[in-house]
Parts: structure tokens; sequence; C-alpha cells
């Protein structure tokens, strides 16, 4: 008789190694190690795994809290244990890591990760993503990863060697409370010639404006001081999102920001998301840009609908003839009884359509005087106008919306295939 042990044939030693790979590289790191006890074969697999991803899970467990606090015992443990992991990846992995990812950003402190990043640039990696804990001075080591083409900082201190070059090979770029010198970032930019996506989230005022020169461009989306950024050279940028930050919250010169050149060279723009969140008291805001952008059809805005807030959406609708799509994510400040607005009546809009808008969404309205003249407004000037929806606020009660409806059904409209929704986020 069979043994049968030799009739069941070894599953496992038959699993393409490709196959292998695919299946570890979605489990967690640590289950993707423990795979090793399956067999002889397997002892191995995680070894050559091209992408790792180490976060907090990892070293602690996922009810205990301690390793988030300030406790001095638990943090050395912690500590103790995480580079006893990078001690391991580091000895036992064997060929490239194409993507690395450390998610970290809630520690109390962080780990020496100098080893870890040394290891990385000999291993050719191409993805990196480093979420840190404070302010993390990333070493020489790091500088030399030449063949990165994906990355991802929080938290971290750049302070290149003097020969640094930049990351040439690089697609996309997004920072994050990252310390570095509008010299150092706008260098760090302008080498990065395949630059594709970019993404700044910088809560320090700059000394300087950035200049941003990038010809290959698609995609920006920064947050900080609107004031201290240019866009000088990207002919390709397709997708800008604005967000206004500034710590001492000085008031944004959103009439300078309108009338100068900001705009210019985006020959190429089609979405633009703009919030610069304060309000813009006593500035003369222009009626339109210097000059039309002929390729923006998405504009999304955050607005108060005070008389300088609500000049600016319009001034920018007026500059972009072929609109298509608008989104106004409104802001209150809750004054009962705010009069009508003089600037939103139609006399003051002589000879302005917008031919070509079709969609508009206003997010958290709460219907007031002001709100309905606008939407009034919009109404009689889009001829190709197909679909309104108006989100309400979320505390408005449903006697309003009622009250709204048969407002919103005496507004002359210009499109006859228009239709208006109420719609609750």
């Amino acid at each position: 008789m069979m043994d049968p042990k030799q009739s069941c044939p070894d599953v496992l030693s038959k699993v393409p190694n490709n196959v292998i790979d695919e299946i570890l590289m979605r489990l967690p790191f640590r289950d993707a190690v423990c795979t090793s006890i399956l067999s002889k074969e397997w002892r191995k697999h995680w070894c050559r795994l091209p992408q790792l991803t180490l976060d907090s899970d990892l070293w602690k467990p996922k009810k205990d809290i301690q390793y988030l606090t300030g406790d001095k015992r638990a943090t050395k443990d912690l500590t103790s244990n995480f580079t006893m992991t990078i001690h391991n990846i580091i000895t036992c992995h064997s060929g490239p890591v194409t993507k690395f990812t450390l998610c970290i950003q809630y520690w109390e402190s962080y780990p020496p990760i100098d080893n870890l990043l040394y290891f990385l640039s000999r291993n050719r990696i191409q993805h990196l993503v480093l979420r840190l804990p404070r302010q993390f001075k990333l070493p020489p080591s790091f500088f030399t990863c030449l063949n990165l083409r994906h990355l991802f900082l929080q938290n971290c201190l750049l302070l290149p060697p003097p020969d640094f070059k930049g990351f040439d090979r690089l697609i996309s770029l997004e920072l994050h409370e990252v310390t570095i010198s509008s010299k150092l970032l706008e260098s760090l930019i302008s080498n990065c010639l395949l630059l594709e996506q970019l993404v700044l989230k910088i809560s320090d005022t700059l000394s300087d404006i950035i200049e941003i020169n990038a010809p290959m461009l698609r995609s920006c989306d920064f947050t900080g001081d609107m004031e201290t950024i240019c866009f000088k050279c990207v002919p390709r940028l397709a997708k800008l999102s604005l967000r206004y930050y500034r710590k001492d919250w000085k008031e944004f010169d959103v009439a300078n920001f309108l009338t100068s050149n900001f705009f210019e060279s985006c020959s190429d723009l089609e979405y633009l998301h703009l919030d610069y969140g304060v309000i813009a008291k006593g500035q003369e805001i222009p009626k339109k840009l210097p000059f039309d952008l002929m390729c923006v059809k998405h504009l999304c805005m955050c607005i108060y609908l005070d008389r300088d807030e609500i000049l600016c959406p319009l001034s920018l609708i007026r500059s972009f003839p072929f609109l298509q799509y608008l989104e106004i994510q409104m802001e209150h400040n809750f004054k009962k009884n705010m009069p009508a607005l003089e600037c939103l009546e139609l006399e003051a809009f002589p000879y302005v359509i917008f031919k070509h808008l079709r969609e508009v969404k206003l997010i958290e309205a709460n219907v007031s005087i002001r709100e309905m003249q606008l939407i009034k407004l919009l109404l009689a000037m889009s001829p190709a106008l197909v679909r309104m929806v108006i989100s309400p606020h979320r505390f408005l009660g449903k006697s309003a919306i009622v009250k709204t409806l048969a407002k919103l059904a005496e507004f002359e409209c210009a499109s006859p295939k228009a239709e208006i929704f109420l719609k609750q986020v």
C-alpha cells in the first residue's frame, strides 16, 4: 500500500514564486514573516519581497496604547523591538527593495533609521514613504537614493550635502510638515525634470518665494502661504489645488493674488481648487483676471458670503469662459438678518453670461438671502446649465428646505434643461 504522505502532493511547493510574492505583499509584514514556518521552501520567501510595509501595529498589540504615551519602559521596549526588526531585514533580505513604507508618525520618539536608509539606498529603492514623529534629520545616505521615482516624507528635516544634485528620476514628490529652505525646495523641484505630481503641505512660513519650474508637472496640491509660491514654468499643469494656511493668520491679499501673473504660465490648467479660508476685508476685488484662461473647466472654491468674498469667485468665473463645473463650499458666520448685496443683483452684471457652465454644486448652504441671490444669479446667466445640486447645511430644518424649494421655483432660469436638486450630504 502507498504511503498516504507520499500520495499527497506538496501544494505549497508548486505555487509559482511570483504568485507567492503577490500574496505576501498583501499581508501585514508580521504575517508575511510567519509564513516561514510553513515549509523549508517558504522559509526564505519573505526575504526576497521587493515591497515592505512597516507600521506601528507591527510592534504593539492593537489594544495596547502605552507605546503611544510617555511610558519610558514601553518606549525602550518599542525601540529595542524596532531595532531588532530592522536588523533582521538588513541581514536576511536578498534582492532589490523597490518600495518601502515606514509609518510611525504617532510615536513619542523616533528610533534610529540611519542603517535602514543606507540599506535601502544600496538596494535600488524606487518608492519610499516615511511618516515619522516630530522632525527627523535625514542622514546623508538618504540623498544617495538616486533611483527614487516616488517619494513621500512627513516630519523630516532636509539638509543635503553640498554635492547633492537632486533626484532626477522622481515622478511624484509629497512633503508634509517638512523643514526645508525655500532655496533648497525650489532647487529640488527644478532638478526633478520628470516630476508629474507635487504635494506640498507646509505650515511654516517660508522666507522667500518658491518658483515652481517643472515642465512635466501635471498635478499640484499646495497647502501653505499662497503668497510664497509662484508658478514660473508649468506648461502641462492640469490640476491645481491651493489651500491658504498661515500661522499668524494675517489677512490674505486676495486682490493682489488675482491681479498678479500667478496663473499666467498655467496654459493647460483644467481643474482648480481654491481655498484661502480667511475673510478679505476692505480690498478692491478686480472684476476679472488680467487675462482669460480658456482651459479651466472645473472650479472648486470655499467662500464666505460677505461682499468681498463673493466677488472673488465671480471674478474667477468671468476669467474662465469655458468653465463647465462649479463647486462652492459655503462658510458661514451665522449672522442673522444679513442684508442683500447689491453686487449680486443682475443689474451689476451687464453682458455677462456663463455660456458653458453645465453643473453647479453648493455645499453646506443655509439658504440665506445672499445665497439665494447667488443661486438666482447663476440660474439667470447659465444658458447651458443642466444640473444644480444644493446641499443644505446639516442644521437646516425640513421647514426651511420646503420654503427654499418654493423660492427656487420662482427664479428665472436661462436654461430650459436645468434641474435643481436639494440633496443632503
